[in-house]
């Protein structure tokens, strides 16, 4: 069993994901806990409004992450993900030495909801493998709460 504090942080991200939906960008966002629990920043999708494939939630995040907090305090922090990284957001959670991650919506999950969509394609290839084939582990939990992580993509991949 999941601690309700990770839920709630995973509820989070899923808002976060509805607000990037509602600003014109695709359903996906991200929070950032600290070492104590406390969710310290938070980042949307902005792919569409700034023209940028790489702008996801997790490598905006990353970005605001690596210029605010030390190695230390990356390395202790848990980024919290309305669904499963792709290989470039795992890329980045690896790089920037983030210590732990914790996903809704599995990337096969997404897949079966986006299928073949142009704006959506989608590598299959899990998180966890990335980060396996790094020198340094990075705990992964998930998927979780996938019914209420999908719902913020009804009817957006159509």
């Amino acid at each position: 069993m999941t601690d309700p504090t990770t839920l709630s942080h995973l509820r989070r991200a899923i808002d976060v994901a509805r607000s990037a939906r509602e600003h014109g960008n695709h359903p996906f966002g991200a929070v950032l806990v600290d070492a104590s629990g406390r969710i310290v920043l938070e980042a949307e999708n902005t792919v569409t409004t700034h023209r940028d494939a790489t702008g996801h939630a997790e490598t905006n995040l990353v970005r605001l992450a690596s210029n605010q907090l030390d190695a230390d305090e990356l390395a202790g922090a848990t980024l919290v993900t309305s669904t499963e990284p792709c290989a470039m957001c795992s890329g980045a959670i690896y790089w920037a030495g983030i210590g732990a991650v914790v996903f809704g919506l599995s990337e096969s999950g997404l897949l079966a909801i986006t299928g073949a969509h142009p704006e959506n394609p989608t590598l299959a290839l899990p998180c966890r493998e990335v980060f396996a084939a790094g020198g340094r582990d990075i705990r992964v939990t998930g998927p979780l709460l996938e019914d209420e992580a999908a719902t913020v993509h009804e009817g957006f991949w159509v």
